[in-house]
């Protein structure tokens, strides 16, 4: 549960590694557009923001958060130090939720595992469209630009 008082989105630029030079990928789910788009935002001004050049940051889009895997794995056949696999998820009446979510975060993390580069998580796992609107720039702040940081500091752990 994220913290009322505070939100990960706040930090300061000089714990985040320059990006100077880094190639990265956003893979996005057309799917829950509205949030998606607030999602890629965060995370595409926060790279920018931290010494990415605009030309370097690709971005591949897919229909819905079930593709971010393979819109992922093809993003891994490039050059590219880093994806991020950008999606939301918001549980309806029936069990496809949980079907959806385990398969993208078990698909994902085994491109982490056994891809040539890192992939971030930014899929909002949601039980209701406030709670998705709050963690992509309301009072949780942006995960967009959580995950941004994130692939900043893994792709100068390589």
């Amino acid at each position: 549960m994220s913290l009322d008082k505070k939100n990960l989105s706040e930090y300061k630029k000089s714990d985040v590694p320059n990006g100077k030079g880094l190639k990265i990928t956003l893979v996005v789910s057309e799917w829950n557009i509205k949030i998606t788009e607030r999602l890629y935002h965060g995370a595409f001004t926060t790279l920018i923001d931290n010494g990415v050049d605009s030309s370097n940051i690709k971005r591949i889009n897919v229909p819905g958060s079930f593709e971010l895997i393979y819109g992922t794995r093809i993003a891994q056949l490039k050059e590219i130090d880093v994806v991020i696999a950008i999606g939301s998820i918001i549980k309806g009446e029936t069990k496809h939720f949980d079907f959806i979510c385990q398969s993208v975060s078990h698909g994902i993390a085994n491109l982490n595992q056994y891809g040539n580069c890192p992939v971030i998580f930014c899929v909002l796992t949601d039980n209701n469209i406030n709670q998705a609107i709050e963690r992509s720039g309301g009072r949780h702040g942006n995960k967009g630009v959580e995950a941004a940081i994130s692939a900043l500091k893994i792709a100068r752990l390589v």
